[in-house]
């Protein structure tokens, strides 16, 4: 899978493509439908299928002072496109030079030009350009112009309601993985590369590799029953905090701390994925780190039984 980063590493296409444009946060069963549409127009007119996409986050620019969690960091967003067969990513810059230029430009520049684009695929809501002003029917204009078509997206539902990143991070946000495995379409899982920590864990015990989230906002906060991938071709059982220490720390920065149950070894830079099997307990501030370490013994008896519960064991 071919990723542009920006506007200024865009070059004119050396063929036509079907293109989509979105933030995708979490790529979602909703997300999916339309990808899995754009592959398929793809195939049928043998052409590319290229990805537009913003970082940062358009709601994370404009709300800087409440910026929604995110479900998938950019790596982890372009690893499950590159898995579902996107062929390119436009990664664009969410930023004024952005922001405000004109739709007109925006749609010569960006997709007649340097993409190329014979069908584009959107959601009739899609608004872009500066004040806003490019829309649907802006875009089936343009395509009358240059030569291109315009189709709309659809908005998916499961019984409740619109499956959408705000629900989802909503689900997270109460603890409801198993919903949100749903409209995942697999189960959360984040990822990252373990850094050095204070090393209290060990010293109290119980040794943590510790995953810096990346993220402002983490979706989820509390303690864990997880799987853990990334160390050699094994899957380990563990369990995992997430949020921000307060009986050991004054730090107001999101860590992901995992104990892995039956695992003794240096795991500093190693790329884990943890995935999010049940919830445990919200995170809490305790007395002493007596008060703590006995706190730990519990979650992890309750990992160990709810693992037994489910029939999940290491592989």
């Amino acid at each position: 899978m071919q990723i542009i980063r920006g506007i200024n590493k865009l070059q004119p296409a050396s063929t036509p493509c079907v293109a989509t444009i979105g933030n995708f946060d979490g790529v979602h069963i909703g997300h999916q439908v339309i990808l899995k549409k754009l592959l398929i127009y793809g195939q049928k007119l043998q052409l590319p299928t290229v990805v537009i996409t913003f970082e940062p986050l358009p709601q994370e620019y404009f709300a800087a002072s409440h910026i929604p969690a995110r479900l998938t960091r950019l790596r982890e967003k372009l690893q499950i496109l590159k898995e579902l067969g996107i062929d390119k990513v436009l990664i664009l810059r969410f930023a004024p030079k952005l922001i405000d230029m004109p739709a007109e430009i925006f749609i010569e520049r960006i997709l007649v030009q340097a993409l190329r684009v014979q069908l584009l695929l959107v959601g009739d809501d899609f608004r872009f350009g500066k004040q806003r002003l490019g829309d649907f029917h802006k875009l089936c204009e343009s395509g009358i112009h240059y030569g291109f078509q315009v189709q709309k997206t659809e908005t998916i539902t499961d019984a409740a309601a619109r499956v959408s990143s705000t629900r989802i991070r909503q689900l997270l946000s109460h603890a409801d993985l198993q919903l949100a495995k749903q409209l995942l379409g697999r189960s959360y899982k984040i990822s990252g590369r373990v850094g050095y920590g204070a090393k209290r864990g060990r010293s109290i015990g119980f040794p943590t590799a510790n995953i810096n989230l990346r993220r402002q906002v983490s979706p989820l906060q509390g303690v864990y029953a997880v799987r853990i991938y990334g160390i050699g071709e094994q899957v380990y059982l563990g369990v995992a905090n997430v949020g921000q220490r307060p009986t050991v720390s004054t730090n107001n920065f999101v860590l992901l701390e995992v104990h892995i149950l039956d695992f003794n070894g240096d795991l500093y830079r190693s790329y884990l994925e943890i995935e999010f099997v049940h919830w445990i307990r919200g995170e809490q501030q305790f007395a002493s780190i007596e008060l703590l370490q006995h706190q730990i013994v519990q979650d992890i008896d309750a990992a160990i039984r709810l693992f037994a519960d489910q029939n999940i064991i290491s592989q």
